[in-house]
C-alpha cells in the first residue's frame, strides 16, 4: 500500500486533484473530517473540537489503512489539524504532532496557493493571498523539518494535475518494481 497525502492551503486543490488521481489510478480517497465536523455541528469550530476533529480523521484514515487498498489518498491529515489549530486558536494539544510522526506517509504532494483561485465555499477563511502563502509555508516547513517526503505543485489548474498525475505514477512505479514478473 503506497499512502499519498495532498496538503496545503484552502482552495488550492487538494480534493479536486484527489479526485483526479482516484480516477487516473483508482485507490481510495479519505476527505476532510473537520468539513464533515463543521456540517453535521452547524457551527464554526472552537479550540474545544480540535482533539475531537483530529480523532475524527485518524477513525477515517485508520479505516482507510485497514482496508490495505494499493492506494491510500489522503485528501489531508493531522499536519493540516495541527496548523489550522495554531493558526485560528494559537495553541494545539502535543498529541496531534505525536501521533502524525508516529505514522509512514509515502508522498505528501503540497499545493502552492498562488497561480489558482481562492474559492469561497462557506467553511474557507483565508481569502488573503498572504494568508495562504503562510499556512503553504508552514507546511513546507513542518515536512522539511520532519524529512517527510514531499513535492511541491504549482501553476493552474493544467500544470498541477500533469504534475500530480506524474508523481503518483512514479509512486506506483516504484511501489511494483519489485513485484512483477522478471523484475
Amino acid at each position: 500500500m503506497k499512502i499519498l497525502v495532498l496538503t496545503g492551503p484552502e482552495s488550492s486543490g487538494k480534493s479536486w486533484l484527489a479526485g483526479e488521481i482516484q480516477a487516473r489510478f483508482g485507490g481510495v480517497v479519505v476527505g476532510e473530517y473537520v468539513r464533515h465536523f463543521i456540517e453535521r455541528e452547524q457551527r464554526d469550530t472552537c479550540y474545544a473540537d480540535i482533539p475531537a476533529i483530529a480523532r475524527g480523521q485518524l477513525a477515517w484514515e485508520d479505516a482507510a489503512r485497514a482496508a490495505a487498498p494499493a492506494l491510500l489518498i489522503l485528501d489531508t491529515h493531522l499536519l493540516s489539524n495541527m496548523l489550522w489549530s495554531h493558526s485560528l486558536f494559537g495553541d494545539c494539544p502535543a498529541w496531534l504532532e505525536q501521533e502524525l510522526c508516529a505514522r509512514q506517509y509515502d508522498l505528501h504532494l503540497l499545493l502552492d496557493p498562488q497561480g489558482v483561485p481562492w474559492v469561497e465555499d462557506g467553511q474557507r477563511c483565508q481569502p488573503q493571498l498572504q494568508e495562504r502563502l503562510a499556512f503553504h509555508q508552514a507546511c513546507r516547513h513542518w515536512l522539511t523539518s520532519n524529512d517527510q517526503p514531499f513535492c511541491e505543485l504549482t501553476g493552474g489548474w493544467t500544470a498541477r494535475r500533469q504534475a500530480a498525475l506524474e508523481k503518483v505514477a512514479e509512486l506506483l512505479g516504484s511501489a511494483n518494481q519489485h513485484t512483477g514478473p522478471g523484475q
